[in-house]
């Protein structure tokens, strides 16, 4: 595939037609369920990478949910209040939407750092409003999610 697309001139990346290049991508990365969790964000426009935490001890579900938290946030300071947020994890969008992280992970010294910053997500989460659409990444038709970190 040509990158890019020559329909597309709007990206520098390979995105299919219904994908809106307007966008930032997140994705989570974890070794072993918990272990080092890391996060990032890419930009779909210009393919950089937006931000990157990590890593932390955590589950993959939690780095999923703060880097749509974390993309959120930077948005809103930025100004960038239509610009559209992709992740492939129905879970870090459910949870994203109910305002709370649903983890079961266990509280301890070691996960006490990432409860920490799950709260500081959540309060944010719980008082601010914000219009950026959150979209599922539909790794099925699209193939892995632009922000992946090609560890599979």
């Amino acid at each position: 595939m040509q990158n890019p697309p020559d329909y597309r001139n709007d990206t520098v990346l390979p995105l299919p037609l219904e994908v809106r290049a307007d966008a930032w991508a997140v994705d989570a990365a974890c070794s072993g369920n918990p272990g080092p969790m890391e996060y990032q964000a890419i930009d779909l426009q210009t393919g950089a990478r937006v931000f990157h935490f990590g890593p932390m001890k955590g589950t993959n579900n939690i780095g999923e949910f703060l880097a749509i938290v974390h993309a959120l946030a930077l948005m809103q300071q930025q100004g960038l209040h239509d610009k559209v947020i992709y992740s492939d994890s129905y879970n870090a969008i459910l949870w994203v939407n109910k305002r709370q992280c649903k983890t079961k992970l266990e509280r301890t010294p070691e996960t006490e750092p990432l409860y920490q910053i799950i709260a500081r997500a959540e309060r944010w989460l719980k008082t601010h409003q914000w219009r950026n659409p959150i979209i599922k990444w539909e790794t099925q038709k699209w193939g892995e999610v632009p922000a992946d970190f090609g560890r599979k």
